[in-house]
C-alpha cells in the first residue's frame, strides 16, 4: 500500500490499522473470532444493566425505520411468521 505523504512518509492510522486487521484475519479462523465475540459479549453484559440494552435497541430500531420501508418490515415478517 502507498505511504501517506502528508505525514513524512509515515502511515497513517487508518492504514496501520487496516494492513493489521488484514493480517490478523490471515491469522485466524472462524472460531477465533467466535471465541473473542463470545468473551467480549460476556464482558459487555457483566459491566452494563438492562437499561443499556433497552437504549442501544432502541437508537438500532430507530435508525432502521429511518433507512427501511414498509415492504422491509413486511418481508421481514413473513420470514419471522414462517418459522
Amino acid at each position: 500500500m502507498a505511504q501517506n505523504n502528508n505525514n513524512n512518509g509515515k502511515m497513517s492510522r487508518e492504514e496501520a490499522g487496516r494492513m493489521g486487521g488484514q493480517a490478523t484475519s490471515k491469522k485466524h479462523n472462524k472460531e477465533f473470532y467466535q471465541q473473542i465475540g463470545k468473551k467480549g459479549g460476556e464482558a459487555t453484559s457483566e459491566s452494563h444493566d438492562k437499561e443499556f440494552y433497552q437504549e442501544i435497541g432502541k437508537k438500532g430500531g430507530e435508525a432502521t425505520s429511518e433507512s427501511h420501508d414498509k415492504d422491509f418490515y413486511r418481508e421481514i415478517g413473513k420470514k419471522g411468521g414462517s418459522r
